[in-house]
């Protein structure tokens, strides 16, 4: 059923028919677009509204919560307690067993570290072991309508979607290892809702925050700027969790300061800044010499690089269950990861950049040489020669005097 019109249905109330809603109105005394939004969004009203619907209808705000499917914590441990009954009355078709694909799912494509295969998830992670997987990211789809290469439908009713993307989940949760990590890659409407399903399975550690901004401000709403990265481990701790250390900011001109540090420069980390749930510096792909699919939006490879080198090991599995342009795929190669993916659309794209992985080395390389200094190589140089300070030149200016070194233990010895 899921919960379209829902709350129509749940007062006998035909949600295709104007006359019954209209009725509805004028026996509650609550305005038509009111009570479409109650219904479009699945919302349970509250106050005066849920009063004049207990009056008139004579259902209450528990049974209409319910009859929603909108639990609370309340409602869950009632359902809790009556556990028995309820999956009498429901049967058992909620189970979930792991059938096993059929044995001629080959790979269109393999590496020494990893295969890819072009399938529709849901069935290619069924040939994934349980338990072997180190690290999950997952850029599915966004549910915008989009027009795919795979023809997939991309404008599902909000409950199918969400189903799919609790039963893909589902899997991915089921591969990995104890102390893996999974990541999720989505827009904050839809992270915000499949939380509490990743919640229920795993351990939470981080909603990071991806400042990556939309082309227009949309009116009406505060300007959209980022993207949410939901950070899930399986178990109580996580394998690995070292984050890189990353420069702090300077002026792109003059190579000064951004933010001054006061007397408190020389307690810097010569190794950079640490990183926070807020990621300011992953850019959009937009430039030609990095974009790998025209029209499409893609990941860049410094975002893959700074949560393969967060969350994994050299050697370790890497599952992505959206191919898109392979990102994710390329970086786990070239850092030595074997990885698993699939992609319902063509694959060439994804072997193709394959065959040109040198320029995704190169481009890899680049960031990397930049990443743990407080200042990268270059800026530090021009730094140096334009007198401003460095981790060295602070901790030099700190070091203390032979005279003054002598005076502290004179000053000592009179003490003691």
């Amino acid at each position: 059923m899921g919960y379209s019109d829902q709350f129509f249905r749940s007062l006998d109330v035909d949600p295709s028919s104007n006359s019954e809603i209209g009725q509805l109105s004028k026996k509650t005394g609550i305005p038509v677009p009111r009570l479409r939004y109650y219904n479009e969004g699945n919302i349970v009203p509250t106050g005066s509204d849920m009063s004049k619907i207990e009056a008139t209808v004579g259902i209450y705000e528990l049974d209409l919560a319910v009859r929603m499917g909108r639990l609370d914590h309340a409602t869950t441990e009632l359902l809790q307690e009556h556990a028995s009954e309820i999956l009498e009355l429901i049967g058992h078709h909620r189970r979930h067993t792991h059938t096993p694909f059929p044995e001629d799912l080959l790979p269109v494509f393999e590496t020494d570290h990893g295969q890819l295969y072009q399938e529709d998830c849901l069935s290619a992670l069924k040939t994934v072991d349980s338990d072997s997987v180190d690290l999950v990211f997952a850029d599915p789809p966004f549910n915008l309508d989009k027009l795919y290469p795979s023809k997939m439908n991309d404008n599902l009713k909000i409950e199918e979607y969400l189903k799919w993307t609790e039963a893909w989940l589902r899997e991915c949760i089921r591969t990995l290892k104890p102390g893996g990590a999974l990541f999720t890659w989505n827009l904050p409407v839809w992270n915000s809702q499949v939380s509490n399903f990743l919640h229920s399975r795993l351990t939470f550690k981080h909603w990071i925050a991806a400042d990556i901004k939309y082309s227009l401000p949309i009116k009406g709403r505060l300007y959209p700027s980022h993207y949410s990265l939901l950070y899930f481990v399986k178990g109580q701790k996580p394998s690995k969790l070292e984050a890189d250390r990353l420069p702090t900011p300077t002026c792109p001109n003059c190579f000064g300061d951004l933010k001054d540090y006061g007397g408190y420069k020389h307690k810097m980390n010569p190794e950079g800044i640490s990183l926070t749930d807020i990621w300011t510096d992953i850019p959009p792909v937009r430039h030609a010499k990095y974009k790998k699919r025209k029209g499409a939006n893609e990941l860049s490879v410094k975002l893959l690089d700074r949560i393969i080198e967060m969350a994994s090991e050299p050697g370790d599995l890497v599952l992505d269950p959206f191919g898109g342009s392979g990102t994710t795929y390329v970086v786990a190669e070239l850092k030595g990861r074997r990885w698993w993916g699939c992609e319902l659309g063509p694959c060439d794209i994804i072997v193709d950049r394959f065959e040109r992985i040198s320029e995704d080395r190169s481009h890899l390389e680049k960031i990397r040489a930049d990443i743990n200094h407080l200042f990268p190589p270059s800026v530090k140089r021009e730094r140096e020669r334009r007198g401003h300070w460095t981790p060295e030149s602070v901790a030099h200016k700190n070091k203390p005097t032979n005279d003054s070194a002598e005076s502290l233990a004179l000053f000592e010895d009179g003490e003691s």
